[in-house]
């Protein structure tokens, strides 16, 4: 019984931070790539989400000042929208006037380009919820290695505390990094349906547009 007692009173004072420190040098870059992912999610999020704030009413008062002919007021109107679908728009309507062939490629180039700029780093945060646990396992592997070169140099019986205190230590960096692994795959996932989200969006738009062009102007 005291046994026991004294046993959960010394895992009670192994705090969490203790745990990362006796990870060894390998949780340094599992907490830089944790510390990474963090930023790229963040930045990414706050992004996404300010691309997507395109007025539920926007294609409408684009239509309606296309088809009165009031082409100058619809390009402001984008203009004032800073978001990529009114960034599309507004190229289109730059380019009116032209072959409807014409207008169709510039809208496809700037929705390349804002793709582009939507879909930055995710690759980075893909890379990251792969890489930390392969360096977690590393981590594990020469942790595992130090404990077996003390136990070979240790003269006469093995100590259990040892032996234990030295795989406990080199499993950390396995839990450390497939936590951090997780939670960038989760995170990548997330903003990759966002983003596929907001695309979606914005091919609607520009076939809206362009039909839009071909109806009899006011």
């Amino acid at each position: 019984m005291l046994l026991q007692i004294a046993s959960e009173e010394s895992l009670e004072t192994i705090s969490v931070l203790e745990l990362l420190l006796n990870g060894g040098y390998m949780m340094i870059p599992i907490v830089l790539l944790w510390i990474v992912a963090v930023y790229i999610f963040v930045e990414r999020l706050l992004l996404i989400k300010s691309a997507s704030k395109t007025p539920d009413d926007f294609q409408n008062q684009i239509r309606a000042k296309v088809l009165e002919g009031d082409v100058k007021s619809a390009r402001e109107l984008c203009m004032q929208t800073d978001t990529p679908v009114a960034r599309m728009v507004e190229k289109g309507i730059s380019r009116i006037g032209s072959e409807l062939k014409n207008i169709e490629v510039s809208i496809e180039n700037i929705g390349k380009i804002e793709i582009y700029r939507l879909e930055k780093n995710l690759s980075s945060l893909a890379t990251i919820s792969g890489a930390a646990p392969m360096i977690g396992f590393l981590g594990t592997v020469t942790g595992m290695i130090q404990a077996f070169i003390a136990i070979a140099q240790e003269e006469g019986a093995v100590s259990p505390k040892l032996l234990s205190s030295g795989i406990y230590e080199a499993m950390v960096t396995t839990a450390a990094g497939l936590f951090v692994g997780i939670l960038a795959y989760l995170g990548y996932n997330y903003l990759v349906s966002r983003v596929s989200k907001l695309v979606h969006r914005m091919e609607y738009t520009a076939i809206d547009f362009v039909d839009l062009l071909q109806e009899p102007q006011k």
